[in-house]
């Protein structure tokens, strides 16, 4: 989150420049170097998935999402937000399940530092959050950007006081079929479930 606020904080000292800094923040991308995604699908050829921890959720979006994201933001940026999309999450479990099966789950737990679930939105964010449909953009606190949506007649609604936005408490979960019909689409065409 620091570096996320540093680089909003340039449209404070960006000077006469006819410049908008905003930035965008998603979850794992499917089939990234971060992603527990191909990690999966190698280490299901060996009949054995590690599950760090059961309840382990995350959020996830597609490259092509990911890059959409990224255009809207180009084209909709006042300049100052942190954007972040309303996309689905899945449980680790039920990744394993779709990848393998067959395979044994044995639970190996937690790596230092991992997180049981993704967090994009904290609590104390809620107070300079706003829906805008198919994205939150989480504003500076000084309320200037809020008068600009204002001024552009931009729709938008504020979330409720202590809103949070995690992959554990999102409405929105994939499940085996859906995890399975997205890694053929978006990960490997060929995949089959082991």
């Amino acid at each position: 989150l620091c570096s996320d606020k540093l680089f909003v904080a340039a449209n404070n000292i960006k000077g006469s420049r006819d410049l908008r800094f905003s930035v965008v923040r998603y979850g794992n991308v499917m089939g990234s170097r971060g992603s527990v995604i191909p990690f999966f699908l190698e280490k299901a050829k060996t009949g054995v998935l590690p599950i760090t921890d059961p309840l382990m959720t995350r959020f996830n979006i597609s490259l092509s999402e990911g890059v959409d994201m990224v255009l809207w933001s180009l084209e909709n940026s006042l300049g100052g937000e942190l954007f972040v999309p309303k996309i689905p999450s899945y449980r680790i479990t039920d990744l394993a399940e779709a990848i393998g099966p067959s395979c044994d789950k044995p639970v190996v737990g937690i790596r230092p530092g991992e997180k049981i679930h993704e967090e994009m939105i904290t609590t104390s964010d809620s107070f300079t959050t706003i829906d805008l449909g198919g994205y939150y953009a989480i504003l500076p606190s000084d309320g200037s950007v809020q008068q600009l949506y204002q001024q552009a007649g931009i729709s938008s609604s504020a979330v409720p006081t202590g809103f949070a936005y995690n992959s554990g408490s999102n409405p929105e979960f994939l499940n085996v079929e859906k995890l399975r019909s997205l890694i053929c689409k978006h990960v490997d065409s060929a995949f089959q479930p082991l």
